[in-house]
């Protein structure tokens, strides 16, 4: 059942009255359980959300969770109000076509999330963008959790998302200095994914390389690459075979590990090698990105978050990305940074060597594989000191976060 608290007065200066009375009322009861309304759109962010949500409780044992979110979210006490399922878009027509069907969805947290204490908006930045807007005009605190990427392009959109969010919480450390500019805040709470994955020595990596190989049935002393081209479509098709060619090329001998996401993406690999003339040896496994890295010499992989996952396990890498001609023509006059592969970015400078668009091609790609062979693994070290930067508990900061932003508001919770 829905709530239906939420008459919508006739004019802007009526209704914020009433939400700062409602609001001031709400929160001078006393034996409330804090109530948090939470946002989770995709898989990514239902497994952040739901951490964020256990690190709160740790600090609020009996709060409260109403929202959107999947089963780790589910599990982490969260009160569905209504279908995660719902919220599954893809790609730029698949929203548009389920335009209806999202509104419907914002309109149903909204009135839901006009009597809770908090929101948070876990990544999905257009839809939770929306509803934050619309929230923190009725006075509702408002958490924006991943900032979208104001850092590459389009960074005037920071002011934009601060008429949404009261606090923007970061994964990045570059990210809160262009809020700054806009006069938005934001805080670095550190990348959970470091929080998750142990920092590399020789004793564990050892351990994690032979165990990844003896798990995937990977001979302990071949030469192995771990090819990540990426899951849609459009990526297979631009970088996969440009992929498997630049590994042949570099190691004719070596073993190219694969991991797919789904049955689709393995099919459509499949298809794309059979065509192939004298391809090396390849192994298409499933979804366990993290496994084929740890068990590989080297990578070569799609910009993206697979170039971080890659940084923090220790693994020398190749960076590429290609785009339709059009949208590349769109892109580039938007980006706004020398890099993108993360390590770079993060870095500061190009410590991981990057080949887009038509220098993405099989014997620079080559070229860089044979190199990351023969080098002393120099970068190594630099991955290592960027991963304890960003080892910070980033789900407890967050919790912390939100709760700071509550005081601010209410004082303290009791």
């Amino acid at each position: 059942m829905w709530r239906t608290n939420c008459r919508v007065a006739p004019t802007l200066l009526l209704r914020s009255v009433r939400s700062s009375v409602r609001l001031t009322m709400q929160h001078s009861e006393s034996n409330r359980r804090l109530t948090v309304g939470i946002v989770a759109g995709e898989a990514s962010g239902d497994l952040l959300g739901s951490r964020l949500m256990a690190a709160l409780r740790n600090l609020v044992p009996d709060v409260r969770y109403l929202g959107v979110g999947g089963n780790s979210m589910i599990e982490a006490g969260l009160e569905p109000v209504a279908p995660y399922r719902f919220m599954s878009v893809n790609g730029f027509v698949d929203p548009i076509k389920k335009l209806p069907r999202l509104l419907r969805v914002k309109k149903i947290l909204y009135n839901e999330f006009l009597s809770v204490d908090i929101v948070i908006g876990v990544d999905f930045n257009v839809f939770n963008l929306l509803l934050e807007r619309a929230l923190k005009k009725r006075g509702i605190p408002t958490v924006h959790y991943v900032s979208p990427s104001v850092y590459a392009w389009r960074q005037r959109r920071a002011k934009r998302v601060g008429k949404s969010a009261d606090i923007v919480l970061t994964l990045f450390p570059f990210e809160p200095p262009f809020y700054e500019r806009y006069n938005v805040a934001a805080e670095f709470v550190g990348h959970p994914l470091a929080d998750e994955i142990e920092p590399v020595d020789s004793i564990n990596d050892a351990n994690r390389r032979s165990t990844s190989r003896q798990e995937l049935g990977i001979d302990e002393n071949r030469y192995v690459i771990a090819a990540l081209p990426g899951s849609r479509t459009t990526e297979i098709k631009m970088l996969a075979r440009l992929f498997i060619e630049a590994c042949k090329e570099a190691v004719s001998t070596a073993l190219v590990v694969i991991p797919c996401v789904n049955s689709r993406a393995r099919a459509e690999l499949e298809r794309l090698f059979e065509d192939m003339p004298d391809p090396p040896e390849i192994m298409i496994v499933g979804n366990v990105s993290r496994k084929v890295i740890s068990a590989a010499d080297v990578t070569i992989v799609k910009a993206g978050t697979s170039t971080l996952e890659a940084m923090l396990l220790g693994r020398p890498m190749v960076v590429a990305y290609k785009l339709g001609a059009l949208t590349h023509l769109i892109v580039r006059r938007l980006i706004k940074i020398p890099y993108v592969a993360l390590p770079n970015i993060l870095g500061g400078r190009k410590l991981v060597p990057e080949f887009l668009q038509k220098d993405a091609t099989v014997a620079n790609l080559s070229r860089a594989l044979v190199d990351l062979a023969e080098n002393d693994g120099e970068e190594i070290k630099e991955f290592d000191s960027i991963h304890r930067y960003l080892r910070r508990d980033a789900s407890k900061r967050a919790a912390e976060a939100v709760l700071r932003l509550y005081r601010s508001k209410y004082g303290d919770w009791s």
